[in-house]
C-alpha cells in the first residue's frame, strides 16, 4: 500500500477493490502482480493512455487492473486509508517486511547513478507519516535513510550510498540487481 497501490471503496458500507497501475514500461512488474492476484480479478490487465501531463503535456500509457470488490480488502483499507486519504499506519513498523520493502521499491523507488542513492517517492504523506517510514527502515535495518523535500511540498526518503550495500543484502533473495 506504500506504492501505486490503491484501494477503493465505493460505498460507505460496501466491499474494498484494489487498483493496479503502472507506466507501460513496467508491463513485466505489473504481469508479476497480476499473477499473485488473479484469482481476485475478473479480466487481465489493459493498457490504457491518460489524459495529458499538465507539466509536461506528453501522453503516457499505462497499464492496470483491478480485483473484485471483496471483504478481505477490507482490513487493508480500514489500516490504510482515513476519509478516503491513503495513510501510514502509526504501527507500520509491526507490519513492515523486507518483502514490503522490496514492493515499495518497485512501485516508488528509484536508484540515482550519479549520486548511487535510491529514492522512494512519499510525495502523497505528510512529513510525519514520511518520519515514521524513515525511522522505521532506520530502525528494522539501520539504513541511514534521511528525508529531502521536493519542490512541489512533499518530502522523499533518501536511501544513501552508504546503506546501499545493507540494501542489497536485505534484498538479495527477492530481488535481482
Amino acid at each position: 500500500m506504500l506504492g501505486d497501490l490503491n484501494a477503493q471503496k465505493r460505498t460507505s458500507n460496501g466491499n474494498v477493490r484494489l487498483l493496479f497501475e503502472q507506466g507501460f514500461v513496467h508491463e513485466q512488474y505489473l504481469t508479476h502482480l497480476f499473477e499473485l492476484f488473479k484469482s481476485y480479478c475478473l479480466a487481465a490487465p489493459k493498457i490504457a493512455n491518460r489524459l495529458p501531463n499538465k507539466r509536461t503535456g506528453n501522453i503516457y500509457t499505462r497499464i492496470t487492473f483491478s480485483t473484485f470488490s471483496l471483504p478481505c480488502f477490507n482490513d487493508i483499507y480500514n489500516l490504510f486509508y482515513l476519509d478516503g486519504k491513503k495513510i501510514i499506519p502509526l504501527n507500520i513498523a509491526e507490519l513492515f517486511t523486507v518483502y514490503s520493502l522490496s514492493y515499495w521499491l518497485c512501485d516508488d523507488g528509484s536508484f540515482c547513478k550519479t549520486r548511487s542513492i535510491v529514492t522512494l517517492c512519499t510525495e502523497s504523506f505528510t512529513l510525519e507519516e514520511v518520519t515514521l517510514l524513515a525511522n522505521t527502515l532506520n530502525d528494522k535495518w539501520d539504513l541511514n535513510c534521511y528525508i529531502n523535500k521536493t519542490n512541489n511540498n512533499g518530502y522523499r526518503i533518501i536511501i544513501p550510498r552508504k546503506s546501499l550495500s545493507i540494501l542489497q543484502g536485505l534484498l538479495k533473495d527477492i530481488m535481482p540487481f
